[in-house]
């Protein structure tokens, strides 16, 4: 029995580990992500290893997929055998839900359909991609239906080729995701006016990007035109501008409370969410300066503990980093768990949080 075998749940650091020793025995296991580069690889990938600020992990590639990274074309992650049997029986599933996004996703069917039990299932599901059947189904047909536009420029044939049955649905649903209506998005974003700046920051470099109505962008990273391509490649259509002195008060603010000189942020916000996206941001924010959260404890106080995966989900899609402060989430045991602008920078957040606590008391 191999080591991956074994141990097939490690933690991040101890994922690393594996990736700069280039393990072999753990492919299969887990696949890494570069941000700066948004692809994706195997473990023992031969190519040049990134700063661990830069790496995300993901249980399998479909995952790393859904966070819109792409497949190594030197290492070909997706033809790792997979170590957890679950997770071949998820991807036979997909492959039923991806070739009929109109059909119902019903637990029976598509457990009968895969010779499982609709429980079994479901936990397969949750344990390998941290959503349910369902989920997946309306995420793929999330994102064929933004492809489509993207194609088509067009409402009507794009919704019904990703598999939605009306206009109204997709209003209802997809606005909330997409951020505007669906013919905006289709067009780029045209109409939408952006203003941006970028600033040295205590974390590297820190974009604000906002509309009229809030800051609806906030990111972290140490290359200055990245962190603009990364800004204007959702929406190549909208607006986008550098204008330092229309977001100057609340970037001021923005970089006080990362030097530890204003505690507390309570800025205006223009963002886009699915109602349980809402209820978790509102209570990451709710979190106080120098505390942080588990993952377990937000989900319980929303009144499902089971949710603790969507959680995570949600702090990983927070499009307002700092302001939205999902860096005080951590796991149950105490370790920090993930953060899209790299573990390093998460740690300084809170370390830097609970000295300015301290130094008040």
């Amino acid at each position: 029995m191999t080591r991956a075998a074994v141990v097939p749940d490690l933690n991040a650091e101890g994922r690393w580990r594996v990736v700069l020793a280039r393990d072999r025995r753990y492919d299969g296991t887990f696949v890494y992500a570069v941000r700066s580069t948004g692809i994706y690889c195997r473990p023992s990938c031969a190519s040049r290893k990134p700063r661990r600020g830069q790496v995300a992990f993901f249980p399998v590639p479909e995952a790393a997929e859904r966070a819109g990274f792409r497949a190594c074309r030197r290492c070909h992650p997706g033809a790792a055998s997979p170590a957890d049997p679950r997770v071949a029986l998820v991807r036979s599933v997909c492959r039923l839900i991806d070739a009929r996004p109109d059909a119902p996703a019903s637990l029976a069917t598509l457990s009968a359909s895969a010779a499982t039990t609709p429980h079994r299932l479901l936990r397969a599901f949750r344990a390998v991609l941290g959503l349910t059947p369902r989920q997946y189904r309306d995420e793929r047909r999330l994102a064929h239906f933004k492809t489509q536009l993207k194609e088509r420029k067009k409402v009507s044939p794009a919704l019904y080729e990703a598999g939605y049955g009306s206009t109204s649905r997709v209003y209802e649903r997809a606005h909330a995701q997409l951020g505007m209506t669906p013919a905006t998005y289709g067009r780029g974003g045209t109409g939408t006016r952006i203003a941006f700046a970028i600033v040295p920051c205590a974390l590297g470099r820190l974009l604000v990007a906002a509309t009229a109505r809030g800051i609806c962008r906030v990111a972290i990273g140490d290359d200055a035109p990245a962190l603009e391509r990364g800004l204007r490649a959702e929406l190549p259509a909208a607006t986008i501008a550098c204008d330092d002195d229309t977001l100057r008060s609340w970037v001021a603010e923005i970089t006080a409370h990362l030097d530890g000189r204003q505690p507390h942020l309570d800025l205006p916000v223009d963002v886009r969410a699915t109602a349980f996206q809402r209820r978790v941001w509102e209570a990451l924010r709710k979190i106080p300066y120098g505390s942080t959260r588990s993952y377990s404890a937000i989900a319980r106080a929303m009144g499902n503990a089971k949710a603790m995966r969507a959680v995570a989900r949600a702090c990983a899609t927070n499009p307002v980093a700092i302001v939205i402060p999902c860096h005080r989430v951590v796991r149950e045991d105490g370790e920090l768990g993930g953060y899209r602008w790299g573990v390093d920078r998460k740690s300084a957040l809170l370390k830097q949080e609970a000295e300015s606590r301290t130094g008040k008391n």
